[in-house]
């Protein structure tokens, strides 16, 4: 009866932070929240008027980001 001799496998390098799925997904989603505070707020126009780039750019990079691997 033979047995295997199992060597260790080298341990991938972990990814940088922008690279990883979990924490950019917090980021984006975040970003969508803070565009919807921007959307709802009577106080600046200034806000306002950003309010819709920023909830479209935390939903492109949520929808960029959700493909990224765990």
């Amino acid at each position: 009866m033979t047995h295997l001799i199992e060597t260790p496998r080298p341990s991938r390098p972990k990814r940088p932070f922008f690279l990883r799925r979990g924490p950019m997904e917090n980021i984006a989603t975040t970003l969508i929240g803070i565009g919807f505070l921007m959307l709802f707020q009577p106080f600046l126009l200034v806000l306002y008027t950003y309010s819709l780039v920023t909830l479209l750019a935390g939903t492109a990079m949520f929808i960029i980001v959700s493909k990224f691997p765990e």
